[in-house]
């Protein structure tokens, strides 16, 4: 089959809108910006502005009194605190494992974008320019700047050409993947032959030395990289082989956070002799009585004795905390109830049945996996905490576990608060408006200084999962609010009508309401995802080694770094500023995809 005939969804997409009249660069000008008068003043005015402020930034950027090398020596520091070196790999792997997920996930959804090739030679056009005004308002010397003009001119002129080959009303384009795949390469040629210089922190000196980058920095990112190419291959050819492939790689994605914190980068020290007495027998008790439970819970029919039989076993799982045991067993004991409360709605057919203690099998195994690896001690030792690591990545992993967890807690919280059902109704009402009623630095504090004062003898809680416990509970009232919109919205035609197929209140619920409930609510809960991953660096306030606080504190503190918070406290903005991009990016491909605000 020819390319011409090959189509994809934003190329469906592209052709299903209306054709916009094409402008020229004079006519765009006296259209969007000197309509009328009052148009031109504004335009003038807010130029001279953003003409003022960006000299002031350059000239802030490209001062000679500015110390980058702060957060270029300090780039590991800032990245994953005082990680050892010995373990550091441990890293690298952490990384390539998302990356390939990445990979196989853009393959398994067929997200490769497409980008028109009059697009691009704007954008070459757009970066020339913003070049050559780098070159004109910075405080460069001659040479320096007839370099960045020159520079600039290159992509404005392969822009022009561009533009003057494809017409306007050209809709040729060509593979985005293939494009974002040759500047992912050309970045990579860069790191082993533009001398960006390296620069080391020994015995209190910085010290920068000529040539390219460290061998092993750019050595692991040479094949990062070559990982995120072969992963997407592997995603093409599994993507017409594998039908569940979607799912196990959603599966895979919940459990990576996971998996590489508490496996990979914290490497416990397993005691595999009391894994074997211990461990391993309390697992297969719970996976054969509970899934002999589910089994009977699963079947049709069983009503309201299944709901009482659920819920005892949740009263159990919660008395077992007042009761000293080992936590695993208790921890088990509340999943199971979890399972148990859920059990009848989705009952159904013998498959339904088994795939439903499969589920409950292979969960437990993880989970209890899990929370072994959890319960014992870490190899890693750092000389300035108890965690073990920092930087970005506890920025993270802040925000991810915050994410992840308070996402199911405010579906609660939502449905509870439009239930029918008195109590429920006010006990979330209550819940959520006191929570949005107190700062998040208090909650933070709270949970950091207060819940450990307040835990039962023997039992003790890391600092971390403290902080991500309390911005859980602070994050769900928020995120239950944004639900709750999405819940008022749907018609109550689609109530009855799953009311007429059968179905009972938590399928109707499940399988009706909240799939329709949460596309509409995406817009808001990505703004409360991106809130989320910016609020992280509220931790630096009660000292917690995060990225700002490294950055704000630690390497200023530092004799040979004195001064330099302000350079720091730049990077980590671009730091925050990238995720929050991708993520609002990512929201609107998602938006466009499912046709949100489109009638």
């Amino acid at each position: 089959m020819s390319d011409a005939y090959v189509t994809t969804p934003d190329a469906v997409e592209a052709r299903a809108r209306p054709r916009e009249p094409h402008l020229s660069p004079r006519q765009w000008i006296h259209e969007n910006l000197f309509s009328s008068v009052g148009s031109g003043v504004l335009t003038v005015v807010f130029g001279l502005l953003v003409l003022v402020f960006v000299r002031g930034m350059l000239g802030f950027v490209f001062s000679p009194e500015r110390q980058w090398d702060a957060a270029a020596t300090n780039l590991q520091l800032l990245m994953v605190q005082a990680y050892p070196d010995a373990q550091f790999t441990r890293v690298w792997v952490s990384v390539g494992t998302l990356l390939a997920l990445t990979g196989l996930s853009v393959a398994a959804w067929g997200a490769a974008p497409r980008f028109a090739w009059r697009r691009l030679a704007s954008v070459a056009i757009s970066v020339g320019v913003a070049v050559i005004g780098v070159g004109l308002l910075a405080p460069f010397s001659g040479g320096a700047r007839l370099a960045y003009i020159g520079v600039g001119a290159v992509p404005v002129a392969i822009g022009l050409l561009g533009l003057r080959r494809f017409g306007p009303h050209d809709e040729r384009d060509v593979d985005g993947l293939g494009v974002l795949a040759a500047l992912g390469a050309a970045v990579i040629v860069a790191l082993w032959v533009v001398p960006f210089g390296r620069h080391h922190f020994v015995n209190g000196e910085v010290i920068a030395e000529p040539g390219t980058i460290a061998f092993t920095t750019k050595l692991p990112l040479t094949v990062l990289f070559g990982v995120l190419l072969v992963a997407h291959r592997v995603g093409v050819v599994l993507r017409a082989r594998v039908r569940a492939l979607r799912p196990i790689l959603l599966g895979l994605w919940l459990l990576s956070p996971f998996v590489l914190t508490f496996i990979v980068l914290r490497d416990p020290a397993f005691d595999y002799g009391h894994v074997w007495t211990t461990d391993l027998p309390i697992y297969a008790a719970y996976a054969v009585g509970g899934g002999l439970l589910l089994w009977w819970l699963t079947r049709p029919g069983v009503g309201e004795i299944g709901r009482i039989v659920a819920a005892l076993v949740l009263v159990a799982a919660l008395a077992s905390f007042l009761q000293p045991m080992r936590m695993i067993v208790r921890l088990d004991a509340l999943l199971l109830a979890l399972f148990a409360l859920a059990a009848p709605t989705f009952a159904g057919a013998r498959e339904a049945r088994l795939r439903y203690v499969g589920a409950w099998v292979g969960l437990l195994a993880v989970f209890s996996w899990l929370v072994t690896a959890v319960n014992t001690p870490s190899t890693v030792q750092l000389p300035t905490g108890t965690f073990f690591f920092g930087g970005l990545g506890v920025t993270l992993m802040i925000a991810v576990y915050t994410i992840l967890f308070s996402f199911p807690f405010g579906l609660v919280l939502a449905l509870a608060r439009t239930s029918r059902m008195p109590i429920f109704r006010v006990m979330a009402t209550t819940y959520i408006e006191v929570i949005r009623g107190v700062p998040l630095i208090t909650v933070l504090i709270f949970f950091d200084i207060i819940l450990p004062l307040v835990l039962p003898p023997g039992m003790d809680i890391a600092r971390v999962a403290s902080i991500v416990m309390g911005y859980s509970l602070f994050s769900a009232a928020y995120l239950a609010e944004n639900v709750r919109g999405g819940l008022q919205s749907i018609r109550r035609g689609q109530h009855e009508a799953a009311e007429a197929l059968g179905m009972s209140t938590a399928q109707k619920t499940v399988f009706i309401v909240l799939p329709q409930a949460l596309r509409v609510s995406i817009p808001p809960l990505v703004g409360q995802f991106i809130a989320t991953y910016k609020e992280t660096s509220l931790v630096a306030i009660i000292g917690l080694f995060d990225l700002l606080y490294i950055a704000r504190t630690v390497i200023p503190g530092s004799t040979a770094f004195q001064g330099s918070s302000r350079e720091n406290l730049l990077v980590v903005s671009m730091i925050y500023w990238v995720g929050a991009y991708a993520l609002s990016r990512a929201s609107q491909r998602v938006e466009r995809k499912l046709g949100l605000g489109e009638r």
